[in-house]
């Protein structure tokens, strides 16, 4: 092993886990993986530890290990927590305890002053008439734990459909959340090391269908340095009050008066993939760059202009994006199925008209709405 070299444990062996270990092992790291199957996308990157009733695959990971990190905030706490005691895990239990939870992170939001959505918690149908008659709709309602990608959600935008949306996904905790009149959706990437430093990504422009990311322009156009100011403001904020170790994700709307947070991931991102091709340092190197004790590297882009397409559901001509010089093609070596991510295809450009004839030349991986 070379003098920086770590052993990394990943909770989880999906895609994310897969890129990180792309990234790394440049850097003279080793992974392993706990993930559930041998046909995971990590799978074949790393020593699979596969999850079963017996827990001596997750101690022979730990015990592998220097240092653990993880792909969901849908983790384990009590399996961090216990992890923790012996092997350090970055990011650490706070990040995961807030950001698994819409109540607790919206409270955090609040606490830093940082402008979110008008929310109420709620847990039964009164209480989720209450909190419709002092939010107002339309409205959304989500489950406070757990959904991803759209799912475990509900947009009241008529009092007749409270009952319905609670009979839905109610019956446990829910969060009501007020609409937000915004311009478009962004997001940004930071990172932060045990050495307390901090960098940042340009903030992107991400478009949605069905509740699943399609694609992001990067950096997003007509962003202004105050915004991209505030952004970084609020970033820094979270990253020091959770002593946060790695890649932070804060997906914002942007409105007339300035930017409001959404919903942060402490992890690498959907939305900061196009960041392998289009930055200098892509997120998932810095990810692994800041969990082992090494320098952050470099968030400049390369090219002015950066697309991230993903592919959805199925595969589709991906022989075409190989024809094309500008497109870089990542496939998670997933099956196909309905509203699942089997890959993306990044683009770089050096304007914006380059960059758009070349999404056009790529629209049968975009929905046709």
């Amino acid at each position: 092993m070379t003098p920086i070299s770590k052993r990394i444990g990943v909770l989880g062996a999906g895609q994310l886990g897969r890129m990180l270990a792309i990234a790394g092992y440049p850097l003279a790291q080793k992974f392993g993986f706990y993930g559930t199957s041998d046909d995971e996308p990590s799978a074949l990157l790393g020593h699979m530890h596969k999850q079963s009733d017996d827990v001596d695959s997750l101690v022979n990971l730990v015990e592998f290990t220097d240092v653990i990190t993880y792909e969901s905030e849908n983790t384990s706490i009590e399996q961090v927590r216990e992890i923790a005691k012996t092997t350090p895990v970055y990011p650490a239990e706070k990040s995961l305890y807030m950001s698994q939870h819409r109540g607790r992170e919206k409270g955090l939001f609040d606490q830093l002053e940082i402008p979110c959505a008008p929310y109420r918690i709620v847990d039964s149908l009164d209480s989720l008439e209450l909190a419709v008659t002092e939010i107002g709709l339309p409205a959304i309602l989500k489950t406070t734990t757990e959904g991803y990608d759209g799912k475990g959600q509900f947009v009241l935008k008529e009092e007749s459909q409270i009952k319905q949306a609670w009979s839905e996904i109610g019956n446990r905790e829910l969060v009501l959340e007020g609409f937000i009149n915004f311009q478009r959706e962004l997001s940004i990437v930071a990172v932060r090391n045990a050495n307390n430093e901090h960098v940042y990504y340009p903030l992107v422009q991400n478009v949605h269908h069905e509740g699943i990311l399609r694609y992001t322009i990067a950096p997003a156009r007509e962003v202004s340095a105050e915004i991209q100011q505030q952004a970084e403001g609020y970033m820094q904020s979270l990253l020091d009050e959770l002593d946060h170790v790695g890649v932070l994700t804060l997906e914002l709307f942007e409105t007339v008066d300035g930017l409001v947070a959404n919903e942060m991931a402490p992890r690498v991102h959907n939305s900061g993939h196009w960041t392998i091709e289009g930055a200098y340092t892509s997120q998932f190197e810095n990810h692994v760059r800041a969990i082992t004790g090494l320098p952050l590297g470099d968030t400049s882009v390369r090219q002015p202009l950066a697309a991230m397409i993903n592919i959805i559901g199925e595969t589709g001509p991906v022989e075409k994006v190989l024809t094309m010089p500008n497109a870089f093609l990542h496939l998670y070596d997933k099956e196909e199925r309905p509203g699942r991510k089997l890959g993306h295809i990044n683009v770089l450009a050096v304007d914006e008209d380059s960059l758009y004839k070349d999404i056009q030349a790529l629209s049968e991986f975009l929905p046709k709405a």
